[in-house]
C-alpha cells in the first residue's frame, strides 16, 4: 500500500470514527463544544467530506468519468454518495437529525476540495 492509499483510508476511519460518536455519544462534550460555535456543523461537514474527497482523488491519481458532459473525479463521486447514505442514515437514527443542510455542505465541501490538486 503506498502512501497515498494510506493517507485516504486514514482519514476515512477518522470520519467513521467521527460518525460513530455522533450516532451513539452525541452529547459528548465535544459535540456540546461544537454546538455553541455558529455554523460549525457545516463547516466540519464541508472540510470533513472536502478534505476526504481531496485524498481520495490523489489517492486514484485524480482519475475522472465524464457524468452530464462533465467530467467528475471518481473519489469525489465516491464521496458524495458515501456523505448522502450518511446523511440518510441519520433519518433512522433516534440520536441524529436528517439535515438537507448538511448535505450541501458536504457538496459544496466536495466541489471546492475537488479543485485541489496536490
Amino acid at each position: 500500500m503506498n502512501h497515498r492509499h494510506l493517507l485516504s483510508l486514514t482519514f476515512f476511519a477518522i470520519i467513521v470514527f467521527i460518525i460513530y460518536m455522533a450516532n451513539t455519544a452525541p452529547r459528548s462534550e465535544f459535540f456540546v463544544f461544537l454546538k455553541h460555535i455558529p455554523y460549525s456543523d457545516k463547516i466540519a461537514h464541508g472540510v470533513l467530506f472536502g478534505v476526504m474527497a481531496m485524498l481520495l482523488n490523489y489517492s486514484l491519481n485524480f482519475r475522472s468519468l465524464k457524468v452530464w458532459r462533465l467530467d467528475m473525479q471518481i473519489g469525489a463521486m465516491i464521496v458524495l454518495a458515501f456523505a448522502g447514505l450518511e446523511e440518510l442514515s441519520q433519518a433512522f437514527n433516534p440520536n441524529r437529525t436528517l439535515d438537507w443542510g448538511d448535505l450541501l455542505a458536504d457538496i459544496v465541501g466536495v466541489v471546492l476540495f475537488s479543485l485541489i490538486r496536490v
